[in-house]
Order: C-alpha cells, then structure tokens, then sequence
C-alpha cells in the first residue's frame, strides 16, 4: 500500500466534511451566533487542518492500485465518522461518546437513526450539520472526492469502479468523470426542485433544504421531533412519497430521463419491480390497517401506508405515524420492504430491488428447469441475459447479508436486548433505513438502547453502506500484511 496515496486522497475527503462545517458555522452565526457555533468552529479548525494536512507534508502521486482504492474508501468513511462526531460532543446535551458516535454514523450512512430525544431543541447550526452528514454521506465522501480529481487520473477510473457497486456500473454507461458528473447533477437536481416544492407547499426555507438534504440521501433525518407528521400536510407528504421514490432509482436512468425527455426507462425490469413493490405493499398495509380498525378512514390509511411503506422501501425512516401500534402484519411488511430496499445507483441501503428480482428469477428457472431437465433456460432481465455467474454474485450477497444480520442479532440478544427490539434494529441499521419496532419505532429514538447495542447498529450502518465486501476485504488486506 502507498501512503502517500492514501493519505492525500483520504485528507481531500476530510476536506469535504470541512466544507460543510464550515457552511453549518454560517447557519450558525445567521442565526444569531447560537450555541452550536464555537463547536463547529474548532471542528471546522481540526477538520480542516488534518485534511489539508498531507498536501503540505506529502508529495504528490497518482498511480493508485486496487488495494490503495480499497483502503481509501474505507478510511474515507471511517475518518469521516470520527471527525463528524466532534460538534456533537464538543455541543455536549444528549451526545455522550458513544451517542455522538452513533448520530455520526447513522448520518454519514443516511441511516436516519437518533439518540435525541428532542430534536427541535438543537441550535439550527447543529441541525444544519445533521442534515449535511446525510448530504455528503448519500452521494458519498468519495463521490464528493472524485468530483476534484483531474479528468484523466487513473486515480479517478480505478476509485470509481470500486465505489460504485457492480450492479450500478452496468446502468451508466459513460467514462468515468461523466459518471461523477451524472451522479452530482440528478442528485443536486432533485434537492433543490424538492427544496422549491416544499417551500410552495408551507416549509420554512431552513426545514425544506433540511429535508430535501435527507429525502434525496434517503437519510431521514429530521427538524421536527414528530417528523413529517409536524407538518399535517398531505401536500408535502406526496411531495416526500415521490422524492423518496425518485432517490431510490438508479440515478443513471433518472439522467436519461431527463436527457431524453422519455419515460421509457421506467420500463426497465428492476424499476417495474421496485415500483410495483411500492404498490402491492402499499395496498396491503392500507388494507391491514383498515380491517383491523386501526384507522378510520380509507384515505388517511392509504397516504399513512404509502408514505411508511415508501419510507421504509427508500430507507429513508420519515414517518407520518407511529408504526409501533399498527398490525403486525403491516410491520412484517415493513420489515420485508427494508429488507429489499431500492435499487443499486441510488442513495439507498440493503440487498438493493436488482439483487431481489435476480434471486426471484433465478428461483423460478431452478423450478422450470426441474420440470423440463432437457429444456435450456438463460436468465434474463428484460433484454439482457445474465451469466449464471451475476446470479451467484446476487445470491451470494444476499446471504452474505443474512449472515451479517444474524451474528448481530444473536450478539444483542446475549447483551440482553429484547428480541423483536434486536432482530428489526439490526436488519434497519444494516439497511440504512432507521425506524424499526417496538421501542424503536418511526417515531420513537435509540436513546433507551444500551451502548453496546448502539455499537453494534452502528457497526450494521457501516457495513450496510459499503455493502460488506469492502470492509472484508480491507481487514484481510490488514492481517496479510501483519503476516
């Protein structure tokens, strides 16, 4: 591994971070100098200084190989986790080491989990660098990176294929910079005509940039201590129901959306197919909540369905009521719903739609082919044929992942967490969705939970949001070095 790589790109994505402090210590002072601002202050100075740090003391390179890559993304994230935390705990209030930890984590990942218990009660310095955690952290440190790198770096083609999933490279079908460039534009797009929406629809310009930072992260976190459900509004919960939607899918074919002028990529398979995961959820729960008298009214049971199953799909954990005293039976569909999640190329969390839809295909062609043992079967979505080798990846992920959830459920349940509390915690936190059951519901915090539990969700987060393999593969490049 090259040090001086490392360190230079990893302190340009410190500067990152730095930049938005710097943005949140200007809310700060507008704001009548509040009590956030000599915290983001001194977080802005050593943020800085380390960041800017190895372009004084560490001579430029630009060969990169694949494990630099590796490790840079990795410590990229972490580094950005840690240096995040600093005007949490220097603001002190609900943020012990361990709260600050998990408000940074769960921001950087745009898993939208908290600690506070009163929200509203920060300083808007404080509640703008919240909600910047989830902006930087949904188009990613490194994304934010690559957009400073010089065109033609090798450095840039090399970090690229490594910070976009394998599932998400096959829909942006552009070098490496107009990637970048894609990816920054739909998302920038899509928070500012969400901001302007809100604004026409009665939020205050600082709660609609708030929100539109974290509905276009899929993040969730809030201004309001009640969420969405502050606002009473069914116009801005549609608005948030479509952005959620809109951020969930591949953000290259929103791009060709919009440069085509044409809807027809939303006739790709995995777009149908999260889309329709959208409805058919969306109708049952409505239904489950109706019949069990848990609402009154058809309508506000269906814009409540709609809006959590829609939340929970984007894994971005708004809410507009409380999922703790609904069915089970509509909670055993919100938790399938964080389970899938939305599609790769997009800002959100777990297995991903694509993943879901390879492994559902590939379980029917196992099936037909049982039946008709001579008959040659191809996988195929829409008009593309897939090798059996990207069904295996897709699978392999996907119980990689169960994997994953369960070790953290078993390792909670023996700290002495309640079980449903344990189990739906874990599969949120590694979805990057947030809300889960019980105790933790959409409109409740984790601050009851033990500080060994909001270790371990912050661990899911972390791993939920580099997709596993990455981390993997930096600790087994970790210990063969040591060997």
């Amino acid at each position: 591994m090259d040090i001086k790589v490392i360190s230079r790109n990893v302190g340009q994505a410190l500067l990152v971070s730095a930049l938005f402090m710097f943005l949140a210590l200007l809310v700060s002072f507008a704001n009548g100098k509040d009590s956030a601002m000599g915290p983001l202050s001194i977080s802005f100075i050593i943020t800085f200084i380390v960041g800017i740090f190895p372009f004084i003391f560490v001579r430029k390179a630009s060969d990169i190989s694949l494990q630099d890559g590796f490790m840079i993304i990795v410590l990229s994230w972490l580094l950005s986790f840690i240096f995040g935390m600093l005007p949490y705990v220097l603001w002190g209030g609900e943020f012990t080491l361990i709260n600050a930890w998990f408000e940074s984590v769960s921001g950087y990942t745009t898993t939208g989990s908290t600690i506070l218990n009163d929200v509203e009660s920060l300083p808007k310095g404080l509640q703008f660098w919240r909600s910047s955690t989830h902006f930087i952290g949904g188009l990613g440190v490194v994304v934010f990176l690559l957009l400073v790198l010089p065109d033609a770096s090798p450095f840039r083609m090399r970090l690229t294929n490594i910070e976009l999933s394998s599932l998400s490279r096959e829909g942006y079908r552009f070098r490496s910079i107009k990637t970048v460039h894609v990816i920054a534009f739909v998302y920038v797009f899509l928070a500012v005509a969400e901001t302007i929406l809100l604004m026409l629809a009665g939020m205050s310009f600082f709660d609609a940039v708030n929100h539109s930072f974290s509905t276009v992260a899929t993040g969730g976190f809030s201004t309001r201590n009640n969420s969405i459900a502050y606002y009473d509004s069914a116009v801005i919960d549609i608005i948030i129901i479509v952005f959620m939607a809109l951020s969930s899918i591949h953000f290259g074919l929103l791009f060709g959306i919009f440069v085509t002028r044409s809807l027809k990529p939303f006739r790709h398979p995995v777009i149908k197919f999260f889309l329709g995961t959208i409805v058919i959820l969306s109708l049952l729960v409505t239904l489950s909540l109706k019949f069990t008298g848990t609402y009154d009214s058809w309508g506000k049971a269906a814009i409540d369905a709609t809006f959590q199953v829609t939340s929970f799909l984007s894994t971005s954990g708004f809410a507009t009521a409380d999922n703790a005293g609904w069915p089970v039976f509509a909670n055993v569909l919100l938790m399938y719903a964080v389970f899938q999640c939305g599609c790769s190329g997009s800002t959100t969390g777990g297995v991903k739609s694509d993943r879901m839809l390879i492994a559902f295909k590939a379980i029917f062609r196992q099936v037909k082919q049982n039946l008709h043992p001579s008959s040659i079967m191809q996988l195929r979505i829409g008009t593309h044929f897939l090798k059996d080798d990207a069904a295996f990846a897709a699978i392999l992920y996907i119980v990689l992942y169960i994997i994953v959830l369960l070790i953290s459920f078993i390792l909670l349940v023996i700290a002495g967490v309640d079980t449903v509390e344990a189990f739906s915690g874990c599969l949120t936190s590694l979805g990057n969705a947030g809300p889960a059951l019980d105790s933790i519901s959409s409109m409740s915090n984790y601050s009851c939970q033990p500080g060994i539990a909001k270790f371990v969700f912050s661990m899911d987060m972390i791993l939920g949001r580099l997709e596993i393999y990455p981390v993997f593969i930096v600790i087994s490049m970790i210990f063969r070095r040591r060997k």
